[in-house]
Formats: C-alpha cells, sequence, structure tokens
C-alpha cells in the first residue's frame, strides 16, 4: 500500500492532464503552483494542441510523454475521465490525482459515473485521490510538490492535513501561513471515491516527516476500520480532528431514551473518543492547539507553572488551568528561595510567580531557568503584558533561546500586545507557541495533556462472559412469531437475565392471585407493574406500582390497575402484571443500547429515572466496549461523584455496574439486530451498592432478526 501511496505523495514525475495556458484555468493554476514551489522532479503538460505551458513542452496526449510516469493529475471535463484513466493505464501510471468535479456530488448519473471510474481504477492495480478535489501537496525538500490549486504556497512544517473539502482545503492553505503552521504533506480528498481518511492514517502512521496528523471531515466511512487505525497512531502521534455536521439526525424517531438521546454526532463522538483522535470543534481551535503539538513536547504530567508580569492574567490563566482539570504545579522550597533572590519583594514566588509590572527582560530568563528546572513543573506559561518599553519581540526571542536549551518541557507565550507582534512571529522560526490570551494557552495545555493520557492508557481488554445465547435466542424469537419488533417487558428481563444482568427478582402474572402468590414468594415490599405488547413507557398510564406492602394492598392496586387500563380502552395489549422485588435506593442510572446507521450500536451510561431526558447526564460509545472504554463511561458522568457514596450513601459497586456495561455490549455482538435497548433505571441498592435492573425495554430490527435467526412471523407471510 505505501509504495502505491508514494506515487502520488512522493512522484517523481509528474503528468498534468488537462494542462492550460489559459489564466485563472485551474489546469494553468497547477501547473504554475509546481513549476513555483520547484517540484524535484519532470513536469509534463498534456494538452490536445501541445506547445509550451508554462514553460514545459507539452504533449497531445499520455502516450506521447517521453518517460515514466508516476503521477497523473486530470483536470479535463468530468465525461472524458474515464478514457482518460483507460490511457494512463496503457501508459503505466499508479497514481491519480482527480481535480475534475462532476461525480456523485452532482446526483444519480454523477454516481454511476464515479462508480464505473473506481471500478476502472481498482481493475488497473491504481490508487486515485479524488474526484472532485483540491490537489495533493508534500513540502520535503526532496519532493517539493504543490499540486493544488490554492492561492498560496505552501509552508513546510510538521503536519499531515486530510480536508474532504476542496474549497476549505484551499482557505486553509492560504490562512495557515499567518499562524506559522505549515504542512508534510497535505491531501483534498474530495469524494473520497478511492482514497480516505483512513488510507492517509495508515499511510502516515511511520512516517517521521509527519509528527501530527490533522482531519477534516464530512463522513467517516469505515467507523470500524478508522477506529481499529486511530487507535493505534494516536500510541505514536496526536490526530486533532475537526468533524463537521454536529446534527441529530434520526434521533426524534427512536421510541427508547437511549435512542432519542443518541444521534449521528453523538456516534461521531464517541468514535472519536475511543479512537485517542482530539476533536476540535472549529477551525481557530484545530490551528491554535495544533501549534502546541508542532512547538511542544508530550509533558510528563498535568502540572502547569504561570509566570506573568501582571497579577490579573496570572489569575485568569490560573483560572483557566483548574477549570481544565489540569494542576497547578506547587514549587518547591528550593524554587521559591531561588526566585527571591532576584525578583523584587514585591513579587510573588507562589505559583503563579508574578514579577510584577517593572520586570526587565533578565527576570524573565532567570525565572523561566529557574521554574523549568523544579521537578514539580510539568508545563509553563509564560504571560506578557507590554510594560515600560520592554518590547515584545526581545521578550519573546528571549524565551524561545532558552527554549532551544530547554527542550523537555512545554512552554507556552501568552503575548497581550498588538496584532504586529504575531505578524512578525509568523515570518519567524519560532520553537514554542504564541498565544494572545490565556484561556487558549490553557486549552493548548489541555491538549498535550489528552495526547499524554491516551498514550498511557491501557489498550483495553474485551471479556467474554458465559452467557445463555440460546436462551435469549428463543425469548427474541418468540416475540418476532407473533409479529412483535418490541419485546415485552417480561422478554426483555428474561434476555438481561440470559446474559447475567442483575435484574429485580421478578415473577409473571395473568391475574390477580397468580401475582399474590408471585409476591408472597418474592416477599414483601414488591413492585408491580403491566408488561404489554402495545404500551411502551409504563408510568405514562399509571401502570408502575412501587411499595405494596401487603396481600391486601397488592389485591387493591390490582383491581385499581385494571380499572385504569379499561377507562384508557388499552386493556386489550395486556399480557399480565410482573411482580418485582422492591430494591431500596435513591441513585437511578441508566444503561441502553441505541444504533446509528452508519456507525452501529451504541452503548449509553449515565443518570437514568425520570431524570434522564431533562438532565441529559449521558455518555456514548461504540460497541464492542473494551473494560478501559466501560471504566471511562462510568467515571466521564456527573453522577459518578454519586456512585463513589455521597453524604454517607454506600459505595456502588463500579466493578459490577462495569461488567453490566460489558454484558450488555456482548449482547449486542451477538445479536447486532437490537436495534434500541433500556435499562431505566439501573437502580442503585442502598444496602449492597449492586446495580441492579429493575426494567428493561428491547427492540429489534425485526427483517434483520428475522434473517439471523431463521425465525418467521405466525401472523402474516414473509421472507425472513
Amino acid at each position: 500500500m505505501v509504495k502505491q501511496i508514494d506515487a502520488i505523495m512522493k512522484p517523481k514525475s509528474i503528468a498534468v492532464i488537462g494542462a492550460s495556458t489559459k489564466p485563472k484555468t485551474i489546469g494553468s493554476e497547477i501547473m504554475q503552483r509546481l513549476r513555483d514551489y520547484k517540484f524535484n522532479g519532470n513536469i509534463y503538460p498534456v494538452n490536445p494542441k501541445g506547445g509550451i505551458i508554462e514553460g514545459f513542452q507539452a504533449y497531445t496526449s499520455i502516450n506521447e510523454v517521453p518517460g515514466e510516469v508516476d503521477l497523473a493529475v486530470i483536470v479535463v471535463n468530468a465525461k472524458f475521465v474515464l478514457d482518460t484513466i483507460d490511457q494512463c493505464h496503457e501508459k503505466g501510471i499508479k497514481g491519480i490525482c482527480i481535480i475534475t468535479a462532476g461525480f456523485k456530488e452532482t446526483g444519480k448519473e454523477g454516481a454511476e459515473l464515479e462508480k464505473q471510474l473506481l471500478e476502472k481504477i481498482r481493475s488497473y492495480g491504481m490508487r486515485c485521490v479524488g474526484p472532485n478535489c483540491l490537489g495533493v501537496l508534500n513540502t520535503d525538500d526532496n519532493i517539493r510538490m504543490d499540486a493544488t490549486f490554492a492561492e498560496s504556497l505552501p509552508v513546510k512544517g510538521d503536519i499531515g492535513f486530510v480536508s474532504q473539502s476542496g474549497a476549505l482545503g484551499g482557505g486553509i492553505l492560504n490562512i495557515l501561513k499567518d499562524l506559522n503552521l505549515g504542512f508534510a504533506q497535505f491531501v483534498s480528498i474530495g469524494n473520497q471515491a478511492d482514497i480516505n481518511a483512513e488510507t492517509m492514517l495508515e499511510y502516515w502512521e511511520n512516517d517521521d516527516e509527519v509528527k501530527q496528523i490533522l482531519l477534516y471531515m464530512e463522513s467517516i466511512q469505515n467507523p470500524a476500520n478508522f477506529r481499529k487505525l486511530a487507535s493505534r497512531i494516536t500510541k505514536k502521534k496526536p490526530i486533532l480532528a475537526l468533524k463537521a455536521g454536529r446534527s441529530a439526525a434520526g434521533a426524534s424517531a427512536a421510541s427508547s431514551h437511549t435512542g432519542s438521546l443518541a444521534g449521528a454526532d453523538k456516534a461521531a463522538d464517541a468514535l472519536l473518543k475511543q479512537s485517542g483522535v482530539i476533536r476540535e470543534f472549529s477551525l481557530k481551535n484545530l490551528f491554535s492547539n495544533a501549534k502546541a503539538f508542532s512547538n511542544c513536547p508530550i509533558p510528563q504530567g498535568n502540572r502547569v507553572a504561570i509566570i506573568t508580569n501582571s497579577g490579573g492574567p496570572g489569575i485568569m490563566a490560573t483560572d483557566a488551568v483548574c477549570e481544565s482539570g489540569m494542576q497547578m504545579a506547587k514549587l518547591s522550597d528550593a524554587t521559591k528561595d531561588k526566585l527571591r533572590s532576584f525578583l523584587p519583594a514585591a513579587a510573588s514566588v507562589k505559583n503563579p510567580v508574578d514579577m510584577i509590572a517593572s520586570a526587565p527582560i533578565e527576570h524573565y530568563k532567570q525565572t523561566l531557568e529557574t521554574v523549568i528546572a523544579d521537578e514539580n513543573v510539568d508545563m509553563i506559561a509564560v504571560i506578557y503584558l507590554p510594560f515600560l518599553g520592554l518590547a515584545d519581540i526581545d521578550v519573546a526571542e528571549a524565551l524561545m533561546e532558552i527554549k532551544a536549551k530547554n527542550p523537555q518541557k512545554p512552554i507556552l507565550g501568552v503575548f497581550m500586545t498588538k496584532s504586529e507582534f504575531f505578524t512578525k512571529i509568523a515570518n519567524m522560526n519560532v520553537n514554542m507557541p504564541f498565544y494572545m490570551y490565556a484561556e487558549e494557552a490553557a486549552e493548548a495545555m489541555t491538549r498535550l495533556d489528552r495526547q499524554r493520557q491516551w498514550m498511557n492508557r491501557p489498550e483495553g481488554k474485551f471479556p467474554v462472559y458465559d452467557v445463555d445465547r440460546a436462551k435469549a435466542a428463543e425469548v427474541i424469537k418468540k416475540s418476532l412469531s407473533e409479529g412483535r419488533a418490541q419485546l415485552t417487558t417480561l422478554e426483555s428481563i428474561d434476555v438481561l437475565n440470559a446474559y447475567g444482568i442483575r435484574a429485580c427478582k421478578y415473577g409473571l402474572a395473568t391475574n390477580v392471585d397468580e401475582a399474590a402468590n408471585v409476591a408472597n414468594n418474592i416477599g414483601y415490599p414488591v413492585v408491580m407493574k403491566i408488561t404489554s405488547k402495545t404500551i411502551s413507557h409504563k408510568t405514562d398510564v399509571g401502570g408502575v406500582i412501587v411499595g405494596i406492602q401487603s396481600e391486601e394492598h397488592l389485591r387493591q392496586e390490582y383491581a385499581a390497575l385494571i380499572e385504569r387500563l379499561k377507562e384508557r380502552n388499552i386493556l386489550d395489549g395486556l399480557e399480565g402484571v410482573i411482580v418485582q422485588e422492591m430494591v431500596k435506593g435513591n441513585r437511578e442510572m441508566v444503561c441502553g443500547i441505541a444504533t446509528d446507521p452508519q456507525y452501529g450500536p451504541m452503548m449509553m451510561f449515565g443518570l437514568g429515572g425520570v431524570f434522564i431526558e431533562t438532565m441529559k447526564d449521558v455518555t456514548f460509545r461504540i460497541a464492542p466496549l473494551s473494560d478501559v472504554d466501560a471504566e471511562e463511561m462510568i467515571k466521564s458522568v456527573k453522577a459518578y461523584e454519586l456512585l463513589k457514596g455521597a453524604r454517607g450513601t454506600t459505595p456502588a459497586q463500579i466493578d459490577q455496574i462495569q461488567e453490566t456495561l460489558l454484558r450488555l455490549s456482548q449482547l449486542v455482538t451477538d445479536f447486532p439486530f437490537i436495534d434500541e435497548l433500556d435499562i431505566n433505571p439501573l437502580l442503585i441498592s442502598e444496602k449492597t451498592g449492586e446495580g441492579i435492573a429493575v426494567d428493561g425495554r428491547i427492540k429489534v430490527r425485526m427483517n434483520e432478526a428475522q434473517e439471523k435467526l431463521g425465525s418467521c412471523c405466525d401472523c402474516c407471510s414473509c421472507n425472513g
């Protein structure tokens, strides 16, 4: 695979098919970029008229080109592209970049054309970027290829950038110079008929020139493969992604709590988290934080020291650090003593170190050198405000000189000065990032720390439990045989039990005498709830009665329940009542599964009960879950503080709750046609701290379930 992509990213020769002498055309612009950036190989313009284009001899067809060609950049009309691919094959070209638009982005006919294109690409053993893209570039001094039609020539750097949007990619190339950020390589994947973000992730995984990867994505074609690749690559180098399209498409149609809270963006967000990818929500943040990775090592910890010449910004920076979850470093006594030896008496040698407004450049240098040497410090932010004629660029140069001698720790500059300073910095060879505001620097440090945590994160295991898969299948088959995609409460609990998920002791009763018998065997108090083939949310119809203390009480409540259902004219769907042990506990959590059409099964965990829709204190991950994923899910919600045992309550059995999530993950892996599942509430017992499934709802995709289980409903003729 690497050799094939090398033909595109590291070519020794390029043919521009559709090169043009006409100004302001893509065929002309690409030739100019290749010429002006001084491509280190042969350039062959191809144009039916021949002649000279941008100083290069043009050929009337690709077959006339005298030498071998690694990369063909195609800029002809869409209707000629397939024939052009045939000619490239005859020439022996393996690398293709199709700038031309007019494919699947235009509709049905374009999609068919793209399908034919891909068939040719694959049959000829080629690799292709595009179609409908901006092009590719590589700033390596041995390559120097700019085969794009962006306005600005690229700046050399350490970033591998994939952009799904061509126009946006062009804008990015134009603005990065002002941010003092450069590319190692850039790929505009366009319609990603062949090469996509995953292809480039794998290509850059072991490329030493690419030290960080930035992604602009509108979709992830193969989430499972993306997760596999990104999880591995982020252990070596950071990946920052701007994932566009945050609408929760389709969530409103879901019948479960999990389904209604889920959505396409929740799935994408979960996937990126599980892959170690740092997600950004704006181009500003993407590039702001990329500056830190370009100029800082990964820190050894999250202890931050702040050096400032003004108390106010120092306090704001401290707030930003603490609110982000990092720690303010505790400077050693030796460090504070040394700072006192040269700073004025009015200065503060605690963290943040306030050198006061009169601090000369020598104090900046001495203070930074002293703080760097403190073993309690992992990262440093140096704040400068213009006072007493001290020149900002002089301070920056002094800091960079010290950074060059001490590369082991991240140092970030916060220069609250004129914009001209940042223009000057953009034209300098810097070795540390500079920001205008402390909050930007704090956010960048959190990204550095997040990468550190991910790289130190255990790989995670995917345990397999001893379960009764056959019993679960039998229960689901029964529902299918009756033409029901929605399992009853009793069926749902039976499936949970088959997978070893702790549920309340229970029994089904179809009349009041049976209900009393079950309750007497379980022991009071009990809960009684309806199980119906037609009612999804039992509480909405008064179908859940708690705190039943005796047989007499049960009989009274049963009679009242039947009367309520009659009044609402919904008695016909009643399958019976479930009588359960009543678990005492005020902490109600939720576990669930929802299926995203693209990303597959999503696991949910969070605060449940009546608060689920209003508080929305939930988190999602893509199945299958590792043990580390499950642990992180539990710890990431705010309600985790309740689970730990707040205000004298019995601490929850976190390991047991984690196992519940893992067993649910195994369930949906074994039965991938489960569309939605809710355990709400997962009640935390005040007596034992166990998470106990008090209620359960399971819904399957009927056609898929029938196909997998070989079951057909009795109520109709089907092809399942």
